[in-house]
């Protein structure tokens, strides 16, 4: 099915999945979350390599072998799930993980023992530290520049920031620097929080004192409602506004009616029945939500497990171009070519393109904006 929609471009990719095994398996390695703070990101990733595993079993002529890891939102055991799975078990590709901090520890691990990463998360890392990963989740900057573009049609003239005290916190608040910036929008507040914390009251009574225009909140997964809980305590009348790491079921009945009229930014696939018949995401995201519904029983309710199935499909693009036996150097070598060879392969969240000086394939393509209304997500118009 996935070969009768996908363009001509990246027909060559669906074809290599149905092929029948021939040779060494192709070993994957996954590390999750699937227990701790960013579960409710971590385990809907799970769910969509598995997916995507159980829908295509082999690809470019290899049985798929797919070892899955749980580093308990550890950043320090993410990293040693990938030095064992690259070392131990001998993995061609590693995927993961969940949080930032912890997707920056892999990549470390990635690069040390040469294993190609495709990360679901989004990350940054200067130079020659980004040469064996790439990110199927938009540049987090992209992402945001969106939402403030919302803030500037909306009238806003001032927001508040506040987000996690970690490397998600920061990358997220110095886009929304740059682009309010960009827009002369003033941040006007950047308050921090653990994700284990149980309160941000103090950080909410200082931001309501301020009289922004709009919160903008920077964290992900359950964590995140709390600012959003709080201020609809004080009664909060601003817009409110986040990332896309709030794009999960467990967000939304923790927020409850906390989060109506939130507008975060989103992959296309989140609302792929509202696209245009003819854009190619619709068509690869509504057979993602089938491949899911078969695999995991129901309908997926998130953004994130779709990541991984992306992933999966710039992998199986990839392989049908690397030459060599799995199991060997000289084939994590020639992967990590083919990945970052990657041309125009249609996924769920964009339409992906790798080189060596962009290690984010996703462009515009990849963003839409939704809004919560009582309990569903929702295009913004």
């Amino acid at each position: 099915m996935l070969a009768r929609i996908l363009p001509t471009a990246v027909l060559a990719a669906a074809t290599a999945l149905s092929y029948p095994a021939m040779g060494a398996n192709l070993k994957v390695g996954v590390i999750s979350s699937l227990s701790g703070p960013v579960s409710a990101l971590g385990v809907p990733y799970e769910k969509g390599i598995r997916a995507a595993h159980a829908e295509h079993p082999v690809i470019a002529g290899h049985q798929v072998d797919l070892i899955v890891l749980d580093d308990a939102s550890d950043p320090t055991t993410a990293a040693r799930n990938a030095r064992k799975l690259a070392a131990e078990d001998k993995v061609d590709v590693l995927i993961g993980t969940s949080g930032v901090p912890g997707a920056m520890a892999i990549a470390g691990v990635a690069r040390d023992l040469k294993v190609p990463l495709i990360s679901p998360t989004p990350l940054s890392l200067p130079g020659k530290e980004n040469d064996w990963t790439v990110s199927v989740s938009q540049p987090f900057c992209l992402m945001v520049s969106a939402v403030v573009d919302r803030m500037k049609v909306s009238g806003v003239k001032t927001v508040a920031f506040i987000g996690f005290s970690d490397a998600l916190g920061d990358i997220a608040y110095d886009c929304l620097v740059q682009s309010a910036r960009d827009k002369g929008i003033e941040v006007v507040a950047n308050e921090r929080y653990a994700r284990g914390d149980m309160s941000v009251a103090g950080q909410i009574l200082k931001i309501v004192a301020k009289r922004p225009d709009a919160v903008f909140a920077g964290n992900s997964g359950t964590p995140g409602a709390l600012p959003y809980l709080e201020l609809a305590k004080r009664n909060y009348q601003g817009r409110i506004y986040g990332t896309h790491g709030l794009i999960n079921a467990d967000f939304v009945r923790v927020a409850g009616s906390a989060i109506e009229g939130l507008e975060v930014p989103s992959g296309p696939v989140l609302v792929a029945e509202q696209l245009p018949k003819d854009n190619p995401i619709r068509a690869v995201s509504m057979d993602f939500r089938a491949a899911y519904e078969k695999t995991n029983g129901s309908a997926p309710v998130d953004a994130f497990s779709a990541y991984t199935y992306d992933a999966y499909l710039v992998l199986a693009d990839a392989a049908k171009r690397a030459t060599g036996e799995p199991g060997t150097e000289a084939y994590r070598q020639s992967l990590k070519e083919a990945i970052l060879s990657t041309h125009d392969v249609v996924g769920t969240h964009g339409i992906y393109n790798f080189s060596s000086n962009s290690r984010y394939g996703s462009d515009q393509r990849a963003v839409v904006v939704v809004r919560m209304e009582k309990g569903h997500w929702k295009l913004a118009q």
